[in-house]
């Protein structure tokens, strides 16, 4: 009985009561202004104006300027024939990527600090507690809802992505740029697992935070090496090839995994109800 209990935790498959826990969750994000206005505007500035910023000033300039061709210099694209295309290239399947690793990461810090850390200042954790479903069937449907927003924000912010910045390149320079194999990878894999990380730091901090505060500081520490990882492939020091984004994925997938197996050993009722 106790095995089945675990192996049950460890699913992803919600039943009905789960999902009910899942659109209150999600529900109660909907009607907070502030959170609702974050996740609105962290994905917008990291889709559009980001990458605007760079795109702007190479679609803008001469081909033989010498801004541009010291750019080039710098990255090692110097020998590429279509120098624009090269550099429109370079920021929309290689360098925004990235971006798509720390929207869901930030996304979930939100919802699963505002999930799990908000019951306790709103004093409703112990209500949730009497649900008729076991502690850790109660936060696996938490966790769910924080991953589930996650990915809905990263694939709604990658299709404003494609569109917005897609239609700036074709009317400046007549190009049609397409998505590359980096792209399947990063959504379907290297997002869901950073999220789940993201989720699963939360989780384990806000046993003991009291704050949401203090909750959300937890999921800074994934945020510096992606964003290493963005100025690395911008100076040309490390190029993010679609092998490397599979490694990267297969290794963070595993260590999703097994923190969000590991998690509910730390959901106890005397733990939480400090």
């Amino acid at each position: 009985m106790e095995r089945n209990n675990l192996k049950k935790s460890w699913s992803l498959l919600p039943d009905k009561m789960q999902i009910a826990i899942i659109k209150k969750d999600i529900k109660s994000i909907a009607v907070n202004k502030k959170v609702i206005i974050t996740l609105i505007v962290m994905p917008l500035a990291m889709t559009i104006i980001v990458p605007s910023s760079f795109l702007l000033p190479v679609l803008l300039s001469p081909e033989g300027s010498q801004d541009l061709s010291q750019l080039l210099e710098l990255i090692n694209l110097t020998e590429t024939v279509n120098l624009q295309y090269a550099l429109i290239n370079l920021v929309l399947n290689y360098i925004l990527p990235l971006f798509f690793i720390l929207i869901p990461i930030m996304t979930s810090s939100v919802m699963s600090t505002s999930s799990f850390v908000g019951e306790k200042e709103k004093n409703t954790l112990e209500t949730l507690l009497y649900c008729p479903l076991p502690l850790n069937d109660i936060f696996n449907a938490k966790i769910l809802a924080s991953l589930i927003l996650g990915m809905a924000v990263s694939f709604f912010s990658f299709i404003i992505m494609l569109a917005v910045n897609g239609t700036i390149i074709y009317l400046l320079t007549e190009i049609i740029i397409i998505p590359n194999v980096n792209w399947l990878i990063v959504m379907f894999l290297v997002s869901p697992a950073a999220s789940l990380i993201s989720i699963s730091l939360i989780v384990r901090s806000s046993a003991k935070a009291q704050t949401s505060e203090e909750s959300s500081i937890t999921s800074l520490f994934l945020v510096l090496p992606v964003i290493l990882l963005a100025v690395a492939q911008f100076s040309g020091i490390m190029m993010m090839s679609a092998e490397i984004f599979l490694l990267l994925g297969a290794v963070m997938a595993v260590i999703a995994f097994l923190m969000y197996r590991n998690l509910f050993g730390i959901f106890k009722y005397e733990t939480l109800l400090r």
